[in-house]
């Protein structure tokens, strides 16, 4: 699931044949895939379009039950098929844009890789036409599907192949770093005409849905129990209800992280899952010996992710174990090194490193709009600029980012 809004089971990773699972576990190894949510636009008005069911048929074309579609009908949904190395996964995450793209342009409309609609959109938003959708919007209310800024696309990563148990433990040790993961990821600064002083307008806006927010810290029994608990209080209406941003899939062997925005620049969702699965293998490691978990309580957690969605890794973010203000740069340091175990053993620890420096030297996706902004006043040239860097187009307009400042990863 990419959204707080999905109505069927992701299929994103498949189980893999029993004596291939074997091999890949006795070898620590991990696959991965990602999953990603796009808003579609009018060429001509840039703002959003209701062609959902016509995108989602023409890929379907091509990527068969990977394209999907999404709460709202101005939305669409792609993932990839599990990947075992970041060149694979980089090379399905562009295939898949290609789909789309194609299919959107069949539609007459741009596919957008961004966390919020940058353009004022018509209310009211509409709802897709299934049993499910519907009764989500009912159970949710309308004050959430129907505000400003409800088009929310985010970007979530698969790890696996792990038991329940081994998925839960992982959470739990996988927690404290989610926030800088996060901040390095933003890419929703303006919503719907507006800019909210944020780099994240989408987290901000997805807290309004239950259960979002940082995992409670659980075993099996644990989980199993709290959301039998949140159905019969009518919290959530199904298991498929949970939006934590970690979270193991209820259908596949893996665990879910939830806490990216959609981004136009296809290396930054490659780069938020090579992240994860080093430090996922590193982590691992330090579970099976036997190493607990760090304590960090869920105020400082919040509060961490608060921080992401304002600055980006632009100035200081919050470690929430330690309860400090970090410059940005620093926490990525820190995640890079924590992770260098297990990115050495899958091989990514190169690509890893040179495409931080990138990010870290052009700056976020939030600040890449804000920088297409500044340079020609125009909301609509942001828009382009998405959608150019959605399908890898070369932009036919110039764009000078401001160049940040950070001391060499």
């Amino acid at each position: 699931m990419t959204s707080p809004h999905d109505p069927h089971a992701r299929r994103t990773l498949a189980p893999p044949p029993p004596e291939e699972a074997a091999t890949r576990t006795s070898r620590g190894g991990l696959r991965f895939g990602v999953e990603e949510e796009y808003l579609l636009a009018d060429p001509g008005t840039r703002m959003t379009v209701a062609k959902a069911r016509a995108v989602v048929r023409e890929a379907g074309r091509v990527l068969g039950e990977r394209a999907q579609l999404e709460f709202l009908q101005t939305q669409v949904e792609a993932c990839t098929p599990p990947a075992a190395t970041a060149a694979e996964l980089r090379a399905q995450v562009l295939a898949m844009r290609r789909a789309m793209v194609h299919a959107a342009a069949s539609a007459g409309c741009l596919l957008v890789a961004s966390g919020s609609p940058v353009l004022a959109s018509r209310h009211p938003l509409p709802v897709t036409d299934t049993d499910r959708y519907r009764r989500v919007a009912a159970h949710v209310g309308r004050p959430v599907w129907n505000q400003s800024g409800g088009e929310l696309c985010g970007c979530h990563v698969h790890l696996g192949d792990l038991e329940r148990g081994e998925a839960l433990a992982l959470a739990a040790h996988l927690q404290p770093w989610l926030p800088v993961l996060q901040a390095a990821c933003v890419n929703s600064p303006f919503c719907e005409g507006e800019d909210l002083g944020m780099a994240s307008s989408r987290w901000l806006r997805y807290r309004a849905w239950p259960t979002c927010g940082p995992a409670p810290l659980l075993d099996e029994n644990g989980y199993e129990h709290t959301v039998q608990r949140l159905i019969a209080e009518n919290v959530i209406l199904d298991r498929k209800m949970i939006y934590w941003a970690l979270r193991p899939s209820e259908h596949l062997p893996t665990l879910e992280v939830r806490i990216a925005d959609s981004n136009a620049d296809a290396d930054v969702p490659v780069l938020l899952a090579v992240l994860l699965r080093g430090l996922a293998l590193a982590l691992l490691d330090e579970h099976r010996a036997g190493v607990p978990p760090p304590t960090c309580p869920t105020v400082l957690l919040r509060a961490a992710h608060l921080r992401a969605s304002m600055v980006g890794l632009n100035g200081t973010g919050l470690d929430p174990v330690a309860g400090q203000l970090v410059p940005a740069a620093v926490l990525l340091r820190r995640l890079l090194t924590r992770a260098a175990p297990g990115l050495v053993r899958s091989g990514d620890l190169q690509f890893a490193q040179a495409t931080l420096r990138r990010l870290l030297a052009g700056g976020t996706g939030a600040d890449r709009q804000r920088a297409v902004f500044a340079q020609w006043h125009s909301l609509s040239a942001v828009v382009d600029h998405l959608a150019r860097l959605t399908c890898r187009m070369p932009t036919s307009r110039r764009v000078v980012l401001r160049a940040l400042t950070p001391k060499e990863l």
